[in-house]
């Protein structure tokens, strides 16, 4: 089931409601990668992938078709809004164990959606707005790829789920089983004890206020963890995922560690040759709107392209500038940022102050700044003048209890903890699971594979049962992976020094549980 060096990985976005005359079955593409693939090509898999939806819906009509797995071929299908669908098709060799997930491979796609429509809206109000679709197939275009190239620079100790490299030179790699023990879609949080809780309570009572009567929200992260945020679940994860590519010091810094799952651990197995990433052929130049991404402007339009790297920066007064939505006209002022929020449909200013390892970034209704970026730069003084001492008090308090990169190593352990319900996640430091043998982690994806396929069969039989799981397998190597899943909760464990017994690896789970957990996950 893995992907070869010679197999093919192919992403695509069609519109359901487009091109169904004959001429115009282009109409339906709005994004397809490889760009460089014959049109011909290009249609064949997504007709494909409309057959697919088509058949299942017939046995499965309330439930969109997510994964169809066929003798040659693994599809990975996600409609993220009605009629508008992401498809990933995967090659498979002959592999003996999986080398990805299913389901981490839908997160993938889940993910470029949701932080698209957090900069530019949703795809069908494009659509609606530009029927002949240029414009939507040249955000999407710019966009996806900005992504795939995403965090060239992670932090070696980084566990943050978006912080992936998709790019290897010309090659597109995919979500491995090195990644097993991370989870996309979650945040990670920093602990932190009663009085700087107090404290970042403090200033963030602060920060509502120095926008007067002004609702806004805020999100404070210390180095790449979660400190606070005033957000709904959804927009946390957007805004959390995009601080970690693009804002938080790791980002920043030019000289940050180049080091990455995927380049550590690629191989020929789980890679896919793409010649015509940087220069597609003519004719999808011109059907994707562009024939050099590296420029967001044309003659008609400016494509904001917020993933782009090396965009941001930080002023004299803290705050970071970026160039990325352009200038106000006849002026040299950088326009502020602005993102959609999902739970309320609201566009915000995006303001982000940073001092030492403390981002913080306020979100301001532009509805309610009448006079534009003089409205913006007066709520930013404002939060400088009131809020200075506590962000410095805050920062200091938080670096004394910071435990450095291996906070939440656990000694003989490498885990994978999950709070479904609040979508956090906490999981061995990245430079601890990299000594973890290749069985073992083998063994990990497989198992996570198995857990991830209960949980499907639960949900379609009970939608409202969660269902307690308990999994374990011995690996080749004869380490024990471990999981547990219960009240919307998810252990994940590797014990590569567990004796030879499931006993003694059980009774270290306990252990575990018992002490990092309140005993969440331990046996009554």
């Amino acid at each position: 089931m893995g992907v070869s060096s010679n197999e093919s990985i192919e992403l695509c976005i069609f519109d359901l409601r487009r091109g169904q005359h004959e001429g115009q079955e282009l109409d339906k593409i709005l994004f397809f990668f490889p760009a460089g693939l014959p049109f011909s090509k290009q249609l064949s898999v997504i007709g494909l992938s409309e057959g697919l939806i088509t058949f299942t819906r017939i046995f499965s009509p309330e439930a969109a078709c997510e994964v169809i797995e066929a003798e040659r071929h693994s599809h990975v299908f996600h409609e993220p809004e009605p009629d508008i669908w992401m498809v990933m098709v995967v090659e498979k060799s002959n592999d003996s164990e999986p080398i990805w997930r299913d389901d981490a491979l839908r997160k993938v796609l889940k993910e470029i959606h949701s932080l698209f429509v957090m900069f530019h809206g949703s795809i069908r109000a494009m659509l609606e707005k530009e029927p002949g679709g240029e414009l939507t197939r040249r955000h999407l275009y710019s966009f996806i790829m900005d992504y795939l190239r995403a965090c060239k620079k992670p932090s070696p100790w980084d566990n943050c789920c978006c912080c992936y490299d998709f790019f290897v030179g010309k090659k597109l790699t995919l979500p491995s089983f090195r990644d097993c023990l991370k989870e996309r879609g979650t945040v990670q949080m920093l602990t932190i004890g009663r009085e700087a809780a107090i404290e970042v309570q403090s200033l963030v009572r602060v920060l509502e206020s120095s926008a007067g009567n002004t609702p806004c929200y805020s999100l404070i992260l210390f180095q790449d963890l979660l400190v606070s945020t005033t957000l709904s679940p959804d927009d946390t994860i957007n805004l959390f995922a995009y601080a970690v590519l693009r804002l938080t010091p790791h980002a920043l810094s030019s000289g940050a560690s180049s080091w990455s799952y995927l380049r550590k651990g690629s191989t020929a197995s789980n890679v896919a040759a793409e010649s015509n990433i940087t220069h597609p052929s003519s004719m999808s130049e011109g059907f994707y709107g562009s024939s050099d991404i590296s420029s967001g402007e044309d003659n008609h339009y400016h494509v904001v392209r917020p993933l782009q790297s090396d965009k941001w920066s930080k002023g004299k007064d803290g705050y970071l500038v970026t160039d990325l939505w352009g200038a106000e006209v006849a002026t040299w002022v950088f326009a502020t940022p602005t993102v959609w929020l999902q739970q309320t449909g609201e566009k915000m200013y995006l303001c982000v102050f940073q001092h030492r390892s403390l981002t913080l970034m306020l979100l301001i209704p532009v509805s309610s700044i009448p006079n534009g970026e003089q409205g913006v730069v007066a709520v930013k003084q404002q939060v400088l003048e009131n809020a200075s001492h506590k962000i410095l008090k805050v920062e200091e308090k938080l670096s004394k209890g910071w435990g450095g990169e291996n906070a939440y190593h656990v000694s003989g352990y490498r885990y994978l903890l999950i709070d479904g319900d609040r979508n956090v996640s906490r999981a061995s430091p990245a430079t601890k699971v990299t000594t973890l043998t290749k069985e073992s982690l083998l063994a990990m994806n497989k198992l996570r594979q198995e857990v991830e396929l209960e949980k499907s069969r639960a949900k379609l039989e009970s939608l409202n049962c969660e269902k307690d799981l308990e999994m374990c397998i011995r690996a080749k190597n004869n380490a024990w992976v471990i999981s547990r899943v219960t009240r919307g909760n998810e252990l994940y464990m590797v014990l590569e020094k567990a004796n030879e017994t499931l006993l003694y690896a059980s009774d270290a789970v306990e252990k575990f549980s018992d002490r990092y957990c309140d005993g969440t996950f331990s046996v009554d």
